[in-house]
């Protein structure tokens, strides 16, 4: 074999090895799960995060996160899931949500809930500090009401099984229709993460038949 052949030869197998190496990067940006996790609105596509009001992650990606969910098209179902990882003062945040969210203002609340937590350092994992900090932003009778309700009890059952189901093991993490999860540590930042989100909406919409 001659020298030039031989270079010839090492380059494409370069070539090839870029190539390959892209793929592989880009597939590390998200895990696809073995068995897809059921969705709750059929036909559409699901996105969830999975988060809790103490970390301090999630409290860095809620206002990008906040932005980005409000373009979603309408066939995009998202939610927020609270996880416990059996913390009890992450339990205590995670009946936090799913109260707010059954009385219609976890979405008002939320950016006040983080900031009481991250920027103030108020004790709402507790739930002596909780029931005196609730006082200031919402009816405190109807929140506790809500707060020990069946309701709010069964959405955190679900939440655990949810977290279970897909190997919830950090957050902020998110799904993609059942099916792909990714997070920051895989995508290398937040706003690489919200752009392999849109690919992942995508990709599922079109299949799905949209566009």
């Amino acid at each position: 074999m001659n020298r030039r052949v031989a270079l010839k030869q090492l380059s494409a197998l370069a070539a090839l090895s870029l190539v390959g190496g892209v793929g592989h990067a880009q597939q590390e940006q998200f895990k696809t799960l073995s068995a897809k996790v059921p969705t709750e609105v059929p036909g559409k596509v699901e996105v969830i995060e999975f988060f809790s009001y103490g970390c301090p992650h999630c409290n860095d990606f809620e206002p990008l996160l906040s932005r980005w969910s409000k373009a979603l098209p309408a066939d995009v179902n998202f939610i927020k899931v609270p996880v416990t990882f059996n913390r009890q003062p992450w339990t205590v945040l995670a009946r936090l949500y799913y109260t707010l969210e059954a009385m219609g203002e976890a979405n008002k609340l939320s950016p006040a809930v983080f900031a009481a937590i991250h920027e103030q350092h108020r004790k709402l994992d507790q739930e002596d500090g909780l029931f005196e900090w609730v006082g200031s932003v919402t009816d405190a009778k109807r929140f506790q009401d809500t707060y020990k309700s069946f309701g709010v009890q069964s959405r955190l059952q679900r939440a655990t099984q949810l977290a279970a189901a897909y190997r919830v093991d950090g957050v902020p993490m998110m799904a993609v229709d059942g099916r792909f999860v990714t997070s920051a540590s895989q995508t290398g930042g937040y706003d690489q993460m919200l752009k392999v989100l849109d690919q992942l909406i995508a990709r599922a919409r079109t299949e799905k038949g949209r566009s």
